[in-house]
């Protein structure tokens, strides 16, 4: 299995907004709305920054409850092997793959699609991996029962979910690869 971090060639790998002291996030998010408009991140809503704080904060009590270990207080954020439609967000975009034996498994959680619908009060389809968190083993049978959610909904036809979401609670082996 591969790991698969998106991101703009201008700003580089691995940056978080929600990382960032509260008072630069939003100075963050005008920015890349002005400067590149048609990427996919200058499209979030104004109430982005804290849907996904509170996001983080279901998916780390979640991870926790598991006996997941969270060593950084905001993720780095993965996906589950190649998504084409993720490889669109970035007007100048670019990728790093890597293999899943180069983390501490139990220090990655995973959702089946994107955790904002996961988490979201308005996506009541009943689905089993809704308000759901996965450590690795879980994922793996949940892969196996349904499939990597690009091969059958990256157009987005049964949306919400077209990948798999990987939240990487460590900075090793990340800070090697910034």
């Amino acid at each position: 299995m591969y790991l698969y971090h998106y991101f703009d060639k201008r700003s580089g790998s691995f940056h978080s907004i929600t990382a960032l002291p509260p008072e630069q996030r939003n100075l963050i998010l005008a920015k890349i709305k002005s400067e590149r408009p048609d990427s996919m991140c200058a499209k979030r809503d104004p109430e982005y920054i804290e849907k996904r704080i509170n996001c983080e904060a279901i998916l780390r009590e979640k991870f926790l409850e598991k006996g997941g270990i969270v060593e950084i207080p905001s993720p780095h954020y993965m996906v589950v092997e190649h998504s084409p439609w993720l490889s669109t967000w970035y007007e100048e975009g670019d990728f790093l793959k890597i293999s899943i034996d180069e983390f501490d498994v139990r220090k990655i959680s995973f959702t089946y699609g994107d955790s904002m619908p996961t988490f979201s009060p308005k996506v009541n389809d009943g689905k089993e991996y809704r308000w759901q968190v996965y450590t690795y083993e879980e994922i793996l049978q949940i892969i196996k029962k349904y499939g990597l959610p690009q091969d059958w909904n990256d157009d987005g036809a049964y949306v919400p979910e077209r990948y798999i979401e990987a939240h990487v609670w460590t900075d090793d082996p990340i800070s090697k690869l910034r």
